[in-house]
């Protein structure tokens, strides 16, 4: 995909950003340069490969699902200014 000046320029534009000439061209390097190294990725062959969900082999150490904390429900909900059926109230606030 070629890119232009006038590319650059509209899309800086669209987003409300102020790039003089030299921001542009710089810009317009750095995407260029950008665009072909995706160009030369979607070159390569990849049918024969599986894909992987990460770059290494990694097995995540898994622990038992038990309760860790002591259950402190009924303090927090002591110190609550209105609590109503185990649930905290609050004010409304839209109509």
């Amino acid at each position: 995909m070629a890119l232009t000046l006038d590319d650059v320029k509209r899309v800086a534009h669209l987003a409300r950003i102020a790039v003089d000439d030299a921001e542009a061209q710089a810009a317009l390097g750095q995407l260029s340069g950008i665009f072909r190294l995706i160009e030369q990725m979607q070159a390569a062959d990849v049918a024969g490969i599986a894909p992987m969900s990460h770059a290494q082999d990694i097995v995540l150490r898994l622990r038992e699902d038990v309760v860790t904390e002591p259950d402190q429900h009924a303090l927090f909900q002591s110190i609550a200014p209105q609590v109503e059926a185990d649930l905290y109230l609050v004010p409304k606030v839209i109509e």
